[in-house]
């Protein structure tokens, strides 16, 4: 932060090192050597581990670890099982037969405690872990465990805690790529983590280390969840990494540190995620929680000083941070109440859901303050989640309840706008002993301050701050490529005025004017795929798993209006597959006092307040809605509000590729799938920050920064607001690079190396590899894909800019598909040679290699374009042999037909293409072929495994998911009888997976 705004009141409050996080630390002098081996590394990490309290326990099978969980769980419940005992406990609770990872998670994270009746009778409370007492659990490590799955797998260094396994580690030596360790762990969740009796099914939490660099995330199921990005380093409370395995073990696994993380600091939440805390999240938390008690002993409750405000930017996961903060305050003996307060008057739908399960009844959506008289009320009720609008209500309307005179803890998620509102004032005057917390990601500073009043005015102190600086180095966020455009010149002098009545008296004559209109809805339909990475292989049927989407920030109701028109106009001739799915929202929004500059007024929730054409527009759009998805929504009431969640849901599932909107939607909405924004909107200081901010969501390797395209000249205002909620550095960091350093190289501001062009890139390939198929050795082998892999990766970034569209590379289609080819299969021999345990004819070693598949995924090309070029080459020449090869080279260079190439070889050969006259007739033809084919295999499959009738609609139902699950009971009841003896059992529902998934990849799409 500058120093010019720490004169304003928003400095840190005194350091503290009652928490988890430290406040500062201090990186330890680094004593290893950069040759250090994995092995090396392993034998440091638990001799640290063992300085530190940890007991070292030798397992090296899952026998042993069931043998020493019994001694655990009997010592921590001062209990003694027998044998028999022991397996009934065993059945009934800790290792239910077909209990998969999301049923053991919700073991550990709330129902941790079993009501168990031993053989003489009694009944007693068994817990797995001491919530209450953490010290009370105990702390063991293991290294190098055998496991059978797929594969036999060693698992590096695992730590229990009361025998379960619930943290895992898995190391690199130093300089191996650490996604290469992380890689591995998803490699042991598909082949032996949650094989039957597994353990490693209570696996919480997963650190990968390379020595250099460490990282944790957590074990869940959800596939967006899953991806490198959303792995986290470890930090001290002014966001200082600790990344050294060695600094990282003397903090994040000091045994208090770890035991809370695991018992307060995750959240299973009600889609069946494990999510854990980030550091500045637990920091924020920790200092809310710090200054609730500090205030209550010194009775400072009621004033100012008793509160504060954290700054984190937006998409850091504030309203995560919130939530736990207002449970955690729930368990503070001096607190009689907390409210979660939300600025809006829709309660967000996730956020309500997990507070309802939390506590029943938390959450008053009512229109009336009945219901949240009720709920403040009710004694068990500890929380209360409500609007700001309605606890305005509840003290206007009772202004002499007993809630007054109780200490209340105020949470607000987003303390910006209505916060800074007469209801503020009405609330604060009204509770005697509240302690008043805000969040927000753009705090208000007297530069944007219209009232004079601030953020830390209102709220007091700065408790913690997490900027969007600190959340880009980090990749909690995306950087912003901004394009400003001038589409039609006559319009310029209106685009780039700045003043709001002159705006408003040229929105009409030149902003809507119907060229304008007409050039800018033309522009983006030009532009869409490349901004959006939408691949034009990809047929309507497979659109949402290819490419983001995207919305439009528009001015006003009249230009919704007027551009939804056009969209719908200029695309009525293009092909169905081609057309852009384009939806609006907007309502009645009142004339409220603003507090800030560039605030984004809210829109209220009545359509009814719209005038007559604005509402009937509304009504109309909605039935195209209705006609597209075959919903049932209108502008009536509830309908609308229904409308708006269905079509929030249905961005954020990329169901709909374009949305239009003036205000909602442009604050608070959280979809990662948006990768670009379209504005035709005069935005500045916080304002501009959160709109651009619906971009800059992580997602996957592909999506590297938001897209902004802006037609309005919005550039001295981005460079401003970036300022204000940065520093004066702040544009380089939060800004992307030009077109030109991405051509041609750049020098890295932080490391000082020189980074390659495209062009430099494309260059040297073509001259070492110019033909990627007589690659033999295996030292160019590893040349070629740490090259190939630069081009991807720079070609990924290059395919958001305009000017790319021409450029060059030098590279022809079929050199193209013959790297892609040559770099996948490259890939595929060494992951078989470790499957195999045959590393040792891998002579060079690839571990430092990267291999950037998720970026080739980008180009993939679908079956319907490689059955229509089979037509095409077929009408060329009769030439069978001269086909075959043409395709197979054209199948394997894309992943997702790979697995296709037998079937569809063996339908050119046993087809006569000559027959067919056009792409209709190959689809229909293949597709009937395939389907038999499908039908055919799935029956052999059943018939050689002797598997159960129900195994067809089992591996039906797996085909068209795209996996075969293989957690839970229903891969199990299609098995034949099966001795468990000897893990038989195990292996024979190991073989049918295997057939299983080949069947999938083949048949996946058909």
């Amino acid at each position: 932060m500058s120093e010019q705004k720490a004169n304003y009141n928003t400095s840190t409050i005194a350091e503290m090192t009652n928490g988890i996080i430290l406040a500062c630390y201090e990186k330890l002098p680094c004593v290893q050597e950069s040759h250090q081996t994995e092995k090396e590394l392993e034998h440091h990490l638990i001799q640290n581990l063992i300085s530190q309290g940890y007991t070292l326990f030798s397992a090296s099978s899952a026998d042993e670890l069931y043998q020493n969980l019994k001694t655990q769980i009997e010592r921590l419940n001062q209990v003694t099982f027998t044998n028999e005992e022991w397996q009934r406990f065993l059945m009934e609770y800790l290792d239910t037969p077909n209990d998969g990872m999301i049923e053991k998670t919700r073991k550990i994270q709330e129902n941790h405690i079993y009501d168990f009746i031993f053989d003489d009778g009694h009944l007693k409370n068994i817990k797995i872990i001491d919530k209450d007492d953490i010290h009370n659990n105990r702390l063991q490590v293991t290294h190098q465990v055998s496991q059978k799955g797929v594969h036999n797998n060693r698992y590096d260094v695992t730590i229990l805690v009361n025998g379960l396994p619930l943290v895992h580690i898995e190391l690199k030596k130093r300089g191996v790529s650490l996604r290469e360790a992380f890689n591995q762990i998803h490699r042991y969740k598909k082949e032996s983590f949650n094989t039957e009796h597994s353990l490693y099914k209570y696996t919480q939490i997963f650190v990968i280390s390379n020595g250099t660099q460490t990282r944790y995330f957590a074990n869940t199921t959800l596939q967006s969840k899953n991806n490198y990005e959303f792995t986290c380093e470890w930090a001290d409370a002014k966001n200082r990494v600790i990344a050294d395995l060695e600094d990282f073990t003397k903090t994040f696994f000091e045994r208090r540190t770890v035991l809370e993380v695991l018992t307060k600091y995750c959240i299973f939440d009600t889609n069946n995620t494990l999510l854990i805390m980030r550091p500045y999240q637990i920091a924020a938390t920790e200092r809310i929680l710090w200054k609730i008690k500090s205030s209550y002993e010194n009775k400072k409750a009621g004033k100012t000083e008793a509160g504060g405000f954290i700054w984190h930017t937006t998409g850091s996961g504030k309203t995560l941070t919130s939530f736990k903060t207002a449970r955690l305050s729930t368990a503070l003996d001096c607190i009689d109440k907390v409210f979660f307060v939300v600025d809006r008057k829709d309660l967000d739908y996730q956020t309500m859901k997990e507070y309802q399960r939390f506590q029943k009844d938390s959450v008053n959506g009512s229109k009336n303050t009945k219901e949240l008289k009720l709920a403040i009320e009710k004694e068990d009720n500890k929380i209360v989640v409500t609007t700001i609008q309605k606890l305005n209500e509840f003290v206007k309307k009772n202004p002499k309840h007993d809630i007054y005179n109780k200490h209340c803890v105020l949470i607000y998620d987003e303390c910006h706008r209505s916060q800074f509102g007469e209801a503020q004032k009405n609330i604060k005057k009204s509770f005697k002993y509240y302690y008043q917390f805000g969040f927000t990601g753009t705090p208000i500073f007297p530069e944007n301050s219209l009232g004079g009043e601030t953020t830390s005015a209102i709220f007091g102190a700065q408790l913690h701050s997490y900027v969007i600086t600190d959340a880009i180095r980090d990749g909690k966020v995306l950087k912003f490529k901004v394009d400003y455009n001038n589409v039609v010149s006559e319009f310029k002098s209106a685009e780039i005025e700045t003043d709001e009545k002159v705006l408003k008296q040229l929105e009409r004559k030149m902003l809507l004017h119907p060229d304008r209109i007409t050039k800018i809805t033309e522009h983006i339909l030009n532009v869409f795929n490349t901004k959006t990475h939408r691949n034009e292989y990809y047929d309507i049927k497979h659109r949402r798993l290819n490419g983001f989407n995207a919305m439009f920030a528009v001015q006003s109701v009249e230009a919704a209006k007027l551009y939804y028109d056009e969209f719908q106009k200029q695309q009525a001739n293009f092909p169905e597959e081609k057309r852009l799915k384009v939806a609006t929202i907007y309502s009645f929004s009142a004339n409220e006092e603003q507090f800030a500059v560039g605030e984004i007024p809210e829109e209220d929730f009545e359509p009814t307040a719209l005038e007559s054409t604005a509402k009937e527009f509304l009504d109309k759009v909605i039935i195209d809605y209705n006609g597209y998805f075959k919903t049932n929504f209108s502008t009536n009431g509830y309908e609308f509000q229904n409308y708006y969640k269905d079509l929030s849901l249905r961005v954020k599932n990329k169901e709909v590729d374009l949305l239009i909107i003036v205000g909602m939607f442009l604050t608070g909405f959280d979809a990662p799938t948006l990768n670009t924004l379209f504005v035709d909107k005069h935005l500045k200081y916080h304002g501009l920050i959160q709109a651009f901010s619906r971009t800059n969501r992580i997602l996957n390797k592909v999506k590297t920064f938001g897209n902004i395209v802006c037609f309005r000249d919005l550039e001295k205002a981005t460079q401003e607001a970036i300022k204000t909620f940065g520093d004066e550095n702040s544009v380089n960091v939060i800004l992307e690079k030009s077109y030109d350093e991405y051509i041609n190289g750049f020098k890295d501001e932080v490391s000082g190396d020189l980074i390659k062009g495209y062009k430099e890139i494309c260059t040297e390939i073509l001259e070492k590899f110019p033909d990627p198929t007589e690659i033999y050795l295996e030292s160019d082998k590893k040349e070629f894909v740490k090259l190939f892999g630069e081009l991807l990766k720079s070609e990924n970034i290059l395919r958001n800019y305009d000017e790319f569209e021409t450029f060059d590379s030098g590279i022809s289609d079929r050199q193209m598909q013959n790297m892609k080819s040559v770099y996948v299969d490259i890939r595929e021999e060494i992951i078989n040679a470790k499957h195999n345990e045959e590393s040792e004819k891998i002579q060079i070693d690839f571990s430092d290699i990267e291999f950037q598949i998720d970026l080739l995924k980008t180009d993939e090309i679908n079956l319907d374009y490689i059955l229509k070029l089979i037509l095409e080459k077929s009408k060329e020449s009769n030439d069978t042999e001269a086909l075959n090869t043409e395709i197979r080279r054209v199948i394997r260079s894309s992943l997702g037909t790979r697995a296709k190439e037998e079937l569809i070889i063996e339908f050119i050969n046993t087809t006569n293409l000559s027959e067919l006259k056009n792409t209709t007739d190959i689809l229909d033809t293949f597709y009937t072929y395939a389907k038999q084919e499908k039908t055919l295999k799935i029956n052999q499959l059943i018939d050689d495994e002797n598997l159960k009738s129900e195994a067809k609609r089992f591996i039906e139902k797996s085909i068209h998911k795209g996996y075969v699950e293989y957690s839970g009971a229903e891969l199990d009841s299609i098995l034949p009888p099966t001795s468990r003896r000897q893990g038989a059992r195990e292996a024979k529902k190991l073989t049918v997976l295997e057939k299983m998934k080949k069947l999938v990849d083949i048949f996946i799409g058909i």
